[in-house]
């Protein structure tokens, strides 16, 4: 059996590192599980996850023409529907759903008013600690 890019092989961890894991595969082939590879949510520590000797199922990411294998444990397991990604909407509707239809102008005037509204509670908040309003030292 090849390593063919997206086929999920059984394979052993041989090695931990900060920034990944080596698997041994079934053909005696190496190839590098990285950190961010690991889990669904972040992993700061790799040993909370995986130990060496431990059995773990991979999907095959790539093979480089170097013999690099790239392997994936997240990616290897089937996640069910309900967590799928694609029945959710697009991000880019998600703003346009809570405010109506705006102009240019109204985007623009919208804009300004927060920004010196920004600007002046920063320049109120800025004075109040130099001791008064435009005082300065000696």
């Amino acid at each position: 059996m090849s390593i063919e890019v997206g086929s999920k092989l059984q394979g052993k961890v041989t090695g931990i590192t900060h920034f990944g894991a080596f698997v041994e595969l079934p053909e005696g082939t190496t190839g590098l599980v990285h950190i961010s590879e690991v889990a669904d949510n972040y992993v700061k520590d790799i040993n909370e996850h995986l130990k060496v000797g431990d059995q773990v199922l991979v999907k095959v990411l790539n093979v480089e023409k170097d013999g690099k294998i790239g392997l994936s444990i997240r990616k290897a397991k089937d996640q069910p529907p309900a967590q799928s990604h694609s029945n959710q909407r697009p991000r880019h509707n998600r703003t346009n759903d809570f405010r109506p239809k705006e102009s240019f102008e109204q985007k623009m005037n919208r804009f300004l008013k927060d920004s010196e509204d920004r600007l002046s509670s920063l320049k109120r908040n800025t004075e109040s600690k130099r001791g008064g309003r435009g005082a300065r030292r000696g």
